[in-house]
């Protein structure tokens, strides 16, 4: 499977939209963020502890979200798993604040999965820093199979959203 990877760096208009509380949706778009804990339809942000328990909160609620969107359990499993990976590289990796971010692109039925962290952290979190490199150290290479695309965006003050673009079909019936 082929995959992009795209790194963004943030323009002058990045910034201004990240000062208005935005962010370019995958189709170009700019979308006002959701206030957390709510859904604006088609998109959904909220902000996570930066713990280690933070990887499970982010997976209710993207079990929640695309419950309602009716996304099919195949399809589930696999945003589930980058859902993820992406919230505990950014609990290992990064410093707060961390942000789930939730898009569902109706037309092309892909769901758009953004992590956003608050750069990259001086030292490893406590999982990360107490295993051998056999122990981690897979989580994007998993992402990269399960992904039509994925990539990094950087903002202003060295945050960073780390994305995935993965297929998600509705289920039928």
């Amino acid at each position: 499977m082929a995959t992009d990877v795209i790194v963004m760096y943030a323009t002058a208009e990045d910034l201004e939209r990240r000062a208005q509380d935005t962010y370019r949706k995958p189709d170009g778009r700019d979308t006002v963020v959701s206030a957390p804990g709510t859904s604006a339809g088609d998109d959904v942000s909220q902000p996570l502890e930066h713990r280690p328990e933070a990887a499970g909160a982010a997976r209710a609620i993207t079990c929640e979200v695309l419950e309602g969107w009716h996304v099919g359990q195949e399809a589930a499993q696999s945003v589930l798993l980058v859902v993820s990976e992406l919230v505990t590289n950014a609990v290992e990796h990064a410093m707060p604040p961390v942000t789930l971010h939730l898009h569902r692109e109706r037309a092309g039925g892909h769901v758009w999965v953004g992590v956003t962290d608050g750069g990259l952290a001086h030292d490893e979190g406590e999982w990360a820093s107490s295993c051998t490199q056999e122990e981690h150290g897979r989580g994007l290479a998993v992402v990269e199979v399960l992904a039509t695309s994925h990539g990094i965006s950087t903002h202003l003050g060295n945050t960073a959203t780390h994305w995935a673009r993965l297929s998600a079909h509705e289920a039928a019936g």
